[in-house]
């Protein structure tokens, strides 16, 4: 089975396959390395894809203690998997979970990214900050109940009915992975990385200092994200962002499609090297006018 090291001796479980430029696909909090299984089947005819278990996701290693999970770490251990496999700049796509640990590998290390893909990301960071530490607090005393009763109630949730009524044998499939799950993995994940983690508007500073092109995408109807993603698109000067239409959370599994090509797309900018930063001449402070034309009113 293999496994990468991570700083703190974690196991981190990783799958391999194709060849050429690197990709490292990091999986949300529902879900592990297999709910990439539509990325990785697209990508590997292109690129050498990767993607591995979070810690606390078997068969990574699934520490006990919360302290060894925090947001910071999750960015360390995209870089574990990178190390150990003797790579040194990779393209990165993250869902949710792991679009924070995209997001924040950039600004971490990101001499070490050749791109961010950042999916699904900015849940707890809007004025329902106190809603989410209440959830999240909430949540977390459920998995004593065991994977399957969270499942039920989790995979039903009001970004997830989307993904129910697209697709059910998907759907079906991902509650499956979910309910299946390490309990005390995740519980300690929610204590450590989400409850955890920076608001995406705490991070203005940081993000308007950020020159990996960077990739934002949401789904319409992913309500706690949409606003972060228009955030990080204004802030982050080589961004684009993609809204994928009446879509929930999940938008790697409700529209593989549509996703697949909007980050295809996106690479072969990167790669060509004709994915430029924003142009001042876009923000004049006028709608309508060039910056000549606003000098002198």
């Amino acid at each position: 089975m293999p496994t990468a090291a991570a700083t703190d001796g974690t196991k981190l479980y990783y799958e391999e396959v194709g060849a050429g430029t690197p990709i490292v696909f990091v999986h949300e909090f529902a879900d592990d390395l297999r709910g990439w299984a539509p990325q990785v089947k697209f990508f590997a005819r292109r690129y050498r894809t990767l993607a591995f278990n979070a810690r606390g996701y078997p068969p990574s290693d699934v520490p006990a203690d919360p302290a060894r999970y925090s947001q910071a770490q999750a960015a360390e251990d995209i870089r574990a998997v990178l190390d150990h496999l003797r790579i040194d700049t990779a393209h990165v796509v993250g869902l949710s979970m792991g679009g924070y640990a995209t997001l924040h590998f950039g600004l971490m290390f990101p001499e070490r990214a050749l791109s961010l893909t950042v999916g699904g990301v900015g849940y707890g960071s809007g004025t329902e900050r106190a809603t989410f530490h209440k959830d999240t607090d909430y949540l977390v005393g459920q998995f004593d109940k065991g994977m399957t009763a969270v499942a039920e109630f989790y995979s039903r949730g009001p970004t997830r009915v989307q993904f129910m009524a697209k697709d059910p044998v998907g759907w079906r499939e991902f509650h499956d992975r979910l309910a299946a799950g390490s309990a005390l993995g995740h519980a300690n994940t929610l204590r450590g990385v989400q409850r955890q983690r920076p608001s995406v508007f705490e991070l203005e500073a940081k993000l308007e200092r950020l020159e990996v092109p960077t990739l934002i995408m949401t789904g319409d109807e992913d309500e706690p994200c949409l606003e972060p993603a228009i955030f990080m698109k204004r802030k982050i000067r080589t961004a684009g962002l993609v809204v994928l239409p009446k879509s929930g959370h999940a938008i790697n599994l409700e529209e593989p499609d549509l996703f697949n090509r909007a980050v295809l797309d996106f690479l072969a900018a990167v790669d060509a090297g004709r994915w430029p930063s924003r142009d001042p001449a876009s923000q004049t402070g006028s709608a309508t006018l060039p910056a000549d034309r606003t000098a002198g009113r």
